[in-house]
């Protein structure tokens, strides 16, 4: 179909491919969408660091553009993440794709790049990779045949448990399709019955009659209300749907503890009512080392050397306060105001509160301490006039006093 201006229109999205995992039936596709939306909700910039490596800015770039509001046309910095890291489960490795920049990175090392795209590798080469990737001039998928140093190749960490052909998940997704089929057949509404007649089916004639007698009762069954139907009282019907005792579901359920250890995950992580140390474990143990992957394969493929010397660099940015109780926020503030960690509108950001227009919020102080330039510090002596000369202070009462020779209270002598 074509659309507005003769572009060509779609029901559906084109941009966005189809993952193997879609149409499961089972949990792995929840443990798929969990582990993507919580990557994606740790934003991604292009950062300036200084001498110690620490971040000290964030860079006006075309790249942090697309890190941080909006990677191409169709997808925004969120949606963005969020396809990285379900191509990363999906396949096992994600190609991310600079589509436009200023300058042909083959021609200059001094280019920025404007848009980026997910891709899926379909053949690896020495030095290049066909990418599978989404054309938005032509409206449909391409592929094309890149350079690997100006593609950054994010292979998933936890490769080995989710996406080799034995391995956990795996083998997990197989026993879940053979249980879907048991299931299947169970309620396909068939009764699966043997009818045992009085006589030997071994002519023609009574194999006939035994076809005409088991569509009698197939009618009786089909027709009648409540699906009562009448037999012979020298005919004897043997039923065979009876559940079948494997020990299937217990498979699935060791496998599935498995995959969870080996995740990181835990049925309260899934559910939500997890706690703040089991959190901590999950990010540790299970985010950050994708996030560490995505970026490290970022920073070597989009920032030159001469970048990189300049103290460039892209990091991954998470909310330490997300996963705190607001009962503890309060403490939490308190230390980090009297500490001079953070300042009183950096604290009110954290709380989603409006910043104060005081200047004092600013400013890294403790405000329960005297500072050195406040008039109720004992450090600041007061300024005297020309005429005016500072006296000593008078010692206080009995600070002259000598003690008593030979005298002890606690003796009594």
């Amino acid at each position: 179909m074509y659309g507005y201006g003769g572009e060509v229109s779609y029901g559906a999205r084109p941009d966005r491919p189809y993952r193997s995992w879609s149409n499961e039936r089972s949990i792995i596709s929840s443990i798929y969408t969990r582990l993507a939306i919580d990557i994606a909700q740790v934003q991604l910039r292009h950062v300036r660091l200084d001498d110690q490596d620490r971040y000290v800015e964030d860079i006006d770039s075309g790249l942090n553009n697309c890190l941080t509001l909006e990677a191409n046309i169709d997808q925004a910095a969120q949606a963005f993440r969020l396809d990285i890291a379900a191509m990363l489960f999906d396949q096992g490795v994600a190609a991310i794709v600079p589509v436009d920049a200023t300058i042909n990175p083959a021609v200059s090392g001094s280019f920025d790049i404007l848009t980026l795209r997910v891709g899926r590798i379909v053949q690896w080469m020495p030095k290049h990779v066909k990418v599978e990737l989404y054309n938005e001039a032509k409206g449909r998928r391409e592929e094309v045949t890149l350079e690997k140093k100006f593609v950054a190749i994010v292979e998933n960490p936890l490769y080995s448990v989710m996406n080799e052909p034995n391995s956990t998940l795996q083998r997990l997704i197989r026993k879940l399709n053979l249980l879907d089929v048991v299931d299947d057949a169970s309620a396909s509404g068939k009764l699966d019955i043997i009818i045992q007649l009085p006589y030997v089916i071994k002519s023609e004639a009574r194999r006939q009659q035994a076809e005409q007698r088991r569509k009698d009762i197939e009618f009786q069954l089909s027709g009648s209300k409540y699906g009562i139907a009448y037999t012979d009282g020298t005919e004897k019907i043997t039923q065979l749907n009876r559940p079948a005792e494997n020990n299937l579901l217990d498979q699935i359920k060791f496998l599935t503890e498995m995959l969870y250890g080996q995740l990181g995950l835990t049925p309260e992580v899934m559910s939500g009512t997890a706690d703040e140390k089991t959190m901590l474990n999950y990010w540790n143990r299970t985010v950050d080392p994708i996030l560490t992957a995505i970026v490290e394969a970022m920073r070597r493929s989009f920032l030159t050397k001469t970048a990189r010397t300049q103290k460039q660099s892209i990091m991954y940015f998470n909310d330490p306060f997300k996963l705190v109780p607001i009962d503890k926020i309060a403490d939490i503030a308190d230390k980090f105001a009297r500490n001079e960690i953070l300042s009183s509108n950096e604290i009110r950001q954290i709380i989603r509160f409006k910043p104060s227009k005081d200047p004092k919020a600013d400013k890294l102080e403790n405000s329960n301490m005297p500072q050195p330039n406040s008039p109720s510090d004992p450090r600041v002596q007061p300024r005297l006039a020309p005429h005016q000369v500072a006296l000593p202070r008078p010692a206080p009462s009995g600070a002259g006093r000598q003690p008593i020779q030979g005298g002890d209270s606690q003796n009594g002598s």
